[in-house]
Protein backbone atom coordinates (compact mmCIF):
# COMPACT_ATOMS: atom_id res chain seq x y z
CA UNK A 1 0.00 0.00 0.00
CA UNK A 2 1.30 3.46 -0.95
CA UNK A 3 2.07 6.01 1.65
CA UNK A 4 -1.09 8.02 0.26
CA UNK A 5 -2.91 4.64 0.54
CA UNK A 6 -1.99 4.40 4.14
CA UNK A 7 -3.09 8.47 5.03
CA UNK A 8 -6.64 7.66 3.10
CA UNK A 9 -7.02 4.66 5.09
CA UNK A 10 -5.94 6.55 8.71
CA UNK A 11 -8.45 9.50 7.68
CA UNK A 12 -11.48 7.08 6.86
CA UNK A 13 -11.11 4.91 10.27
CA UNK A 14 -11.15 8.52 12.13
CA UNK A 15 -13.80 9.45 10.25
CA UNK A 16 -15.35 5.98 11.33
CA UNK A 17 -14.43 5.55 14.99
CA UNK A 18 -13.10 8.86 15.97
CA UNK A 19 -16.01 11.38 15.24
CA UNK A 20 -13.77 13.23 12.40
CA UNK A 21 -15.01 15.40 10.03
CA UNK A 22 -14.81 13.28 6.09
CA UNK A 23 -13.88 17.01 4.59
CA UNK A 24 -14.35 16.98 0.54
CA UNK A 25 -14.47 13.22 1.04
CA UNK A 26 -17.98 13.40 2.37
CA UNK A 27 -20.11 13.86 -0.75
CA UNK A 28 -18.56 11.15 -2.23
CA UNK A 29 -18.67 8.64 0.55
CA UNK A 30 -22.21 8.99 1.10
CA UNK A 31 -23.00 8.65 -2.43
CA UNK A 32 -20.61 4.99 -2.64
CA UNK A 33 -22.36 4.21 0.44
CA UNK A 34 -25.71 4.77 -1.46
CA UNK A 35 -24.58 2.52 -4.07
CA UNK A 36 -23.56 0.12 -1.35
CA UNK A 37 -26.83 0.11 0.16
CA UNK A 38 -28.60 -0.60 -3.03
CA UNK A 39 -26.11 -3.52 -4.00
CA UNK A 40 -27.73 -5.32 -0.75
CA UNK A 41 -30.99 -4.59 -1.74
CA UNK A 42 -30.60 -6.06 -5.05
CA UNK A 43 -28.68 -9.28 -2.66
CA UNK A 44 -31.52 -9.33 -0.23
CA UNK A 45 -33.78 -9.79 -3.07
CA UNK A 46 -32.40 -12.26 -4.83
CA UNK A 47 -32.62 -14.25 -1.55
CA UNK A 48 -36.16 -14.17 -1.39
CA UNK A 49 -36.32 -15.40 -4.51
CA UNK A 50 -33.82 -18.13 -3.85
CA UNK A 51 -31.07 -17.30 -6.07
CA UNK A 52 -28.65 -17.50 -3.09
CA UNK A 53 -29.95 -20.31 -1.15
CA UNK A 54 -27.36 -21.96 1.67
CA UNK A 55 -26.19 -24.98 0.70
CA UNK A 56 -26.50 -27.45 3.43
CA UNK A 57 -23.27 -29.55 4.87
CA UNK A 58 -23.54 -33.05 6.36
CA UNK A 59 -21.83 -31.81 8.74
CA UNK A 60 -22.38 -28.95 11.41
CA UNK A 61 -21.56 -25.40 10.44
CA UNK A 62 -20.42 -22.24 12.83
CA UNK A 63 -19.85 -19.01 11.03
CA UNK A 64 -17.44 -16.47 12.83
CA UNK A 65 -17.70 -12.98 11.53
CA UNK A 66 -18.03 -9.44 11.58
CA UNK A 67 -20.37 -6.50 9.82
CA UNK A 68 -17.08 -4.19 10.05
CA UNK A 69 -14.02 -3.68 8.31
CA UNK A 70 -11.12 -4.75 9.92
CA UNK A 71 -10.09 -7.11 13.28
CA UNK A 72 -12.70 -7.51 15.92
CA UNK A 73 -10.32 -10.89 17.25
CA UNK A 74 -12.14 -13.34 15.20
CA UNK A 75 -9.15 -15.49 14.71
CA UNK A 76 -8.58 -15.67 18.24
CA UNK A 77 -12.31 -16.93 19.09
CA UNK A 78 -11.76 -19.37 16.11
CA UNK A 79 -8.54 -20.68 17.84
CA UNK A 80 -10.49 -21.27 20.81
CA UNK A 81 -13.00 -23.02 19.30
CA UNK A 82 -11.35 -25.40 17.74
CA UNK A 83 -9.93 -26.24 20.99
CA UNK A 84 -13.12 -26.55 22.19
CA UNK A 85 -14.11 -28.76 20.12
CA UNK A 86 -11.48 -30.75 19.71
CA UNK A 87 -11.40 -31.66 24.05
CA UNK A 88 -14.97 -32.90 22.90
CA UNK A 89 -13.48 -35.58 20.40
CA UNK A 90 -14.49 -34.17 17.27
CA UNK A 91 -12.62 -33.39 14.10
CA UNK A 92 -13.24 -29.69 13.05
CA UNK A 93 -11.44 -28.09 10.56
CA UNK A 94 -11.79 -24.32 9.02
CA UNK A 95 -12.30 -22.68 6.06
CA UNK A 96 -11.60 -19.35 4.67
CA UNK A 97 -11.56 -16.91 1.62
CA UNK A 98 -7.96 -16.51 2.48
CA UNK A 99 -7.49 -12.83 2.07
CA UNK A 100 -4.52 -11.39 0.85
CA UNK A 101 -3.02 -14.46 -0.89
CA UNK A 102 -1.34 -14.84 -4.76
CA UNK A 103 -2.56 -17.91 -4.99
CA UNK A 104 -5.40 -19.12 -7.18
CA UNK A 105 -8.30 -21.66 -6.70
CA UNK A 106 -8.65 -23.95 -3.59
CA UNK A 107 -5.34 -24.34 -1.25
CA UNK A 108 -4.81 -27.07 1.50
CA UNK A 109 -3.21 -24.87 3.89
CA UNK A 110 -0.50 -26.93 6.15
CA UNK A 111 1.14 -25.44 9.31
CA UNK A 112 4.39 -24.89 6.83
CA UNK A 113 2.46 -23.23 4.10
CA UNK A 114 3.50 -19.68 2.36
CA UNK A 115 1.30 -16.85 3.78
CA UNK A 116 1.33 -15.50 -0.25
CA UNK A 117 0.06 -19.40 -0.57
CA UNK A 118 -2.46 -19.41 2.26
CA UNK A 119 -2.94 -15.45 3.48
CA UNK A 120 -2.27 -14.56 6.77
CA UNK A 121 -5.20 -15.76 9.09
CA UNK A 122 -5.39 -19.25 7.46
CA UNK A 123 -1.55 -19.64 7.81
CA UNK A 124 -2.14 -18.90 11.95
CA UNK A 125 -4.53 -21.13 11.97
CA UNK A 126 -3.02 -23.99 10.77
CA UNK A 127 0.57 -23.27 12.00
CA UNK A 128 -1.16 -22.74 15.68
CA UNK A 129 -3.32 -25.58 15.65
CA UNK A 130 -2.32 -28.29 12.94
CA UNK A 131 -6.14 -28.99 12.29
CA UNK A 132 -7.38 -29.19 8.42
CA UNK A 133 -7.73 -25.84 7.09
CA UNK A 134 -8.60 -25.01 3.67
CA UNK A 135 -8.81 -21.34 1.77
CA UNK A 136 -11.13 -21.32 -1.27
CA UNK A 137 -13.24 -18.28 -2.95
CA UNK A 138 -15.99 -20.45 -3.14
CA UNK A 139 -16.24 -21.64 1.02
CA UNK A 140 -18.87 -24.45 0.22
CA UNK A 141 -16.26 -25.91 -1.95
CA UNK A 142 -13.62 -25.76 0.82
CA UNK A 143 -15.89 -27.12 3.46
CA UNK A 144 -16.51 -30.64 1.14
CA UNK A 145 -13.15 -30.71 0.66
CA UNK A 146 -12.41 -30.73 4.50
CA UNK A 147 -15.84 -33.15 4.91
CA UNK A 148 -14.19 -35.20 2.56
CA UNK A 149 -11.13 -35.00 4.48
CA UNK A 150 -12.52 -36.53 8.03
CA UNK A 151 -14.01 -33.51 9.72
CA UNK A 152 -16.64 -33.58 11.36
CA UNK A 153 -17.76 -30.09 12.47
CA UNK A 154 -16.50 -26.73 10.15
CA UNK A 155 -15.47 -23.68 11.16
CA UNK A 156 -16.05 -20.77 9.02
CA UNK A 157 -13.47 -17.48 9.64
CA UNK A 158 -14.84 -14.31 8.17
CA UNK A 159 -18.18 -16.06 6.61
CA UNK A 160 -20.98 -14.10 7.87
CA UNK A 161 -21.89 -12.74 4.39
CA UNK A 162 -20.98 -15.68 2.32
CA UNK A 163 -24.58 -16.50 2.36
CA UNK A 164 -23.97 -19.74 0.08
CA UNK A 165 -22.48 -21.14 2.69
CA UNK A 166 -25.17 -23.13 4.81
CA UNK A 167 -24.41 -23.07 8.92
CA UNK A 168 -25.91 -24.19 11.52
CA UNK A 169 -25.37 -21.12 13.92
CA UNK A 170 -23.68 -17.71 13.87
CA UNK A 171 -21.14 -16.03 15.72
CA UNK A 172 -20.85 -12.39 14.91
CA UNK A 173 -18.04 -10.67 17.16
CA UNK A 174 -17.94 -6.76 17.58
CA UNK A 175 -14.99 -5.12 18.89
CA UNK A 176 -15.45 -3.90 22.44
CA UNK A 177 -14.45 -0.12 22.23
CA UNK A 178 -15.57 0.57 18.74
CA UNK A 179 -18.74 -0.96 18.30
CA UNK A 180 -20.30 -0.53 14.76
CA UNK A 181 -18.25 3.11 14.50
CA UNK A 182 -20.37 5.40 13.16
CA UNK A 183 -23.25 3.13 12.37
CA UNK A 184 -22.74 3.67 8.45
CA UNK A 185 -22.01 1.75 5.57
CA UNK A 186 -18.67 1.15 3.89
CA UNK A 187 -17.25 4.26 2.74
CA UNK A 188 -18.81 6.30 4.55
CA UNK A 189 -18.51 4.16 7.65
CA UNK A 190 -17.40 0.68 8.57
CA UNK A 191 -20.43 -1.47 7.85
CA UNK A 192 -20.11 -4.40 5.39
CA UNK A 193 -23.75 -4.55 6.32
CA UNK A 194 -26.47 -3.00 8.64
CA UNK A 195 -26.53 -4.56 12.03
CA UNK A 196 -29.48 -6.95 12.72
CA UNK A 197 -31.56 -6.69 15.53
CA UNK A 198 -33.00 -9.99 15.25
CA UNK A 199 -30.08 -11.73 15.23
CA UNK A 200 -30.86 -15.27 15.45
CA UNK A 201 -26.88 -16.46 16.48
CA UNK A 202 -24.47 -14.92 19.08
CA UNK A 203 -23.01 -12.66 19.60
CA UNK A 204 -19.29 -11.82 21.32
CA UNK A 205 -17.35 -8.66 22.44
CA UNK A 206 -13.64 -8.96 22.36
CA UNK A 207 -10.73 -6.43 23.69
CA UNK A 208 -8.03 -7.15 25.42
CA UNK A 209 -7.90 -4.80 27.45
CA UNK A 210 -11.78 -6.29 29.47
CA UNK A 211 -12.21 -8.16 32.65
CA UNK A 212 -12.30 -11.81 32.93
CA UNK A 213 -15.02 -13.01 30.76
CA UNK A 214 -18.16 -13.13 33.18
CA UNK A 215 -21.42 -14.71 32.95
CA UNK A 216 -24.23 -14.61 30.39
CA UNK A 217 -25.82 -11.37 29.93
CA UNK A 218 -28.59 -10.26 31.60
CA UNK A 219 -29.81 -8.82 27.98
CA UNK A 220 -30.30 -11.32 25.42
CA UNK A 221 -29.10 -8.42 22.58
CA UNK A 222 -25.69 -8.10 24.72
CA UNK A 223 -22.60 -9.66 23.12
CA UNK A 224 -20.66 -12.42 25.11
CA UNK A 225 -17.72 -10.98 26.57
CA UNK A 226 -14.11 -12.45 25.52
CA UNK A 227 -11.20 -11.38 27.15
CA UNK A 228 -7.66 -11.76 24.69
CA UNK A 229 -5.09 -12.94 27.67
CA UNK A 230 -1.24 -12.00 27.19
CA UNK A 231 0.38 -15.29 27.53
CA UNK A 232 4.19 -15.11 26.89
CA UNK A 233 6.71 -13.79 24.50
CA UNK A 234 7.67 -16.14 21.64
CA UNK A 235 10.96 -15.63 20.11
CA UNK A 236 10.03 -14.48 15.90
CA UNK A 237 13.59 -16.73 14.99
CA UNK A 238 13.75 -19.92 17.56
CA UNK A 239 9.78 -19.78 18.86
CA UNK A 240 10.82 -19.40 23.03
CA UNK A 241 8.92 -18.35 25.18
CA UNK A 242 9.95 -15.65 27.64
CA UNK A 243 8.21 -14.55 30.60
CA UNK A 244 6.06 -11.35 30.16
CA UNK A 245 7.57 -9.62 33.02
CA UNK A 246 10.53 -9.00 30.85
CA UNK A 247 8.59 -5.99 29.08
CA UNK A 248 8.13 -3.94 32.38
CA UNK A 249 10.06 -0.32 31.95
CA UNK A 250 11.67 -1.79 28.67
CA UNK A 251 11.48 0.48 25.56
CA UNK A 252 10.26 -1.66 22.47
CA UNK A 253 9.23 -1.26 18.95
CA UNK A 254 5.51 -2.83 18.78
CA UNK A 255 4.47 -3.79 15.16
CA UNK A 256 0.95 -4.15 14.38
CA UNK A 257 -0.55 -4.98 11.04
CA UNK A 258 -4.53 -5.50 12.10
CA UNK A 259 -7.33 -4.19 12.02
CA UNK A 260 -7.03 -2.00 15.38
CA UNK A 261 -3.53 -1.42 16.20
CA UNK A 262 -4.32 0.97 19.58
CA UNK A 263 -5.35 -2.36 21.08
CA UNK A 264 -1.84 -4.06 20.62
CA UNK A 265 -0.84 -0.83 22.08
CA UNK A 266 -2.72 -0.38 25.01
CA UNK A 267 -1.93 -4.26 26.34
CA UNK A 268 2.20 -3.37 25.90
CA UNK A 269 1.22 -0.43 28.19
CA UNK A 270 -1.13 -2.78 30.89
CA UNK A 271 2.04 -4.92 30.48
CA UNK A 272 4.27 -1.60 31.18
CA UNK A 273 6.27 -1.73 27.97
CA UNK A 274 7.06 1.59 26.89
CA UNK A 275 5.99 0.97 23.30
CA UNK A 276 7.22 2.61 20.21
CA UNK A 277 4.31 2.50 18.10
CA UNK A 278 4.49 1.48 14.54
CA UNK A 279 0.88 0.93 12.86
CA UNK A 280 0.89 -1.11 9.53
CA UNK A 281 -2.20 -1.42 7.25
CA UNK A 282 -4.52 -4.84 8.05
CA UNK A 283 -3.10 -7.65 6.23
CA UNK A 284 0.20 -5.25 5.63
CA UNK A 285 2.51 -7.47 3.80
CA UNK A 286 6.01 -7.10 5.36
CA UNK A 287 9.57 -6.93 3.88
CA UNK A 288 12.87 -6.77 6.07
CA UNK A 289 12.85 -3.16 5.51
CA UNK A 290 9.92 -2.63 7.00
CA UNK A 291 11.54 -3.48 10.38
CA UNK A 292 14.92 -2.64 10.30
CA UNK A 293 14.22 0.90 13.15
CA UNK A 294 17.01 3.32 13.52
CA UNK A 295 17.70 2.44 17.11
CA UNK A 296 18.60 -1.20 19.35
CA UNK A 297 15.22 -2.00 21.00
CA UNK A 298 13.95 -5.26 20.71
CA UNK A 299 10.71 -5.63 18.54
CA UNK A 300 7.16 -7.00 19.68
CA UNK A 301 4.63 -7.69 17.37
CA UNK A 302 1.43 -9.46 17.14
CA UNK A 303 1.27 -13.20 15.85
CA UNK A 304 -0.33 -12.57 12.73
CA UNK A 305 2.41 -9.86 11.73
CA UNK A 306 4.95 -12.74 13.33
CA UNK A 307 3.69 -15.41 11.05
CA UNK A 308 4.34 -12.99 7.79
CA UNK A 309 7.60 -12.60 9.45
CA UNK A 310 9.11 -15.73 10.53
CA UNK A 311 12.28 -15.93 7.49
CA UNK A 312 13.16 -12.83 8.35
CA UNK A 313 16.33 -12.35 10.21
CA UNK A 314 15.63 -10.80 13.27
CA UNK A 315 17.33 -12.24 16.21
CA UNK A 316 15.56 -9.18 18.93
CA UNK A 317 12.32 -9.59 17.41
CA UNK A 318 8.96 -11.43 19.03
CA UNK A 319 5.71 -12.05 19.05
CA UNK A 320 2.99 -11.56 22.13
CA UNK A 321 0.84 -14.72 22.78
CA UNK A 322 -2.43 -14.22 23.59
CA UNK A 323 -5.46 -17.04 24.73
CA UNK A 324 -9.23 -16.14 24.14
CA UNK A 325 -10.90 -16.32 27.67
CA UNK A 326 -15.01 -17.30 26.54
CA UNK A 327 -17.10 -17.62 29.08
CA UNK A 328 -18.52 -21.18 30.36
CA UNK A 329 -22.07 -20.45 29.84
CA UNK A 330 -21.19 -18.94 26.07
CA UNK A 331 -19.74 -22.61 25.16
CA UNK A 332 -22.92 -24.20 26.87
CA UNK A 333 -24.69 -22.08 24.75
CA UNK A 334 -22.78 -22.68 21.33
CA UNK A 335 -23.40 -26.35 22.16
CA UNK A 336 -27.30 -26.48 22.65
CA UNK A 337 -27.25 -24.37 19.28
CA UNK A 338 -25.36 -27.46 17.64
CA UNK A 339 -27.74 -29.91 19.68
CA UNK A 340 -31.07 -28.83 18.80
CA UNK A 341 -29.85 -28.21 14.86
CA UNK A 342 -29.36 -31.74 15.05
CA UNK A 343 -32.54 -32.97 16.73
CA UNK A 344 -34.46 -30.32 14.40
CA UNK A 345 -34.38 -31.76 10.85
CA UNK A 346 -35.43 -28.83 9.78
CA UNK A 347 -32.56 -27.38 9.65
Amino acid sequence: MTDLGIRLERHLHAVWYEGRRPGPLGPILIVLAGVHAGVLAVRRALDRLGARRPQPLPVPVIVVGNRTVGGTGKTPLVLALVEHFRAQGRRPGVVSRGYGRRSRGQVRVEPDTPVEMAGDEPALIASRTRVPVCVDRDRVQAAWTLVAAGCDLIIADDGLQHRRLGRTVEIEVIDAARGYGNGRLLPAGPLREPPAPDFPGLRVSTGIETEPASPAPTDPAQPWPMRLRPLHLRGLRDDRRTALTVLRGRRVHAVAGIGNPERFFRTLRRLAADPIEHPFPDHHRFVPADLHFATSEPIVMTEKDAIKCRDFDLPEAHWLEIAADLPAEFLAALDRHLSGARDDPSR
